[in-house]
């Protein structure tokens, strides 16, 4: 699973209105290639969100996990 390509498929505008942050923020993400640490500390549902705007093509878990393995290579 790759962070990008659900965002990219979904539409950068529509993650950032479903999860209410800025194009900016979820541009980051892309960039980063993972959602922001607070989704690890439940702060933050942005995974469940795009699980639910993909209408579960894409997983919050996989999201996670993709994130998970891109933060810890930095």
């Amino acid at each position: 699973m790759d962070i990008g390509i659900a965002i990219k498929d979904i539409g950068v505008s529509h993650v950032a209105t479903a999860c209410g942050v800025t194009k900016k923020a979820v541009y980051k993400w892309l960039e980063k290639g993972s959602l922001p640490k607070t989704e690890f500390f439940e702060k933050t549902t942005y995974a469940i969100t795009i699980e639910k705007i993909s209408k579960g093509k894409y997983l919050a878990k996989d999201l996670l996990e993709a994130s998970k393995r891109n933060l810890l290579a930095e």
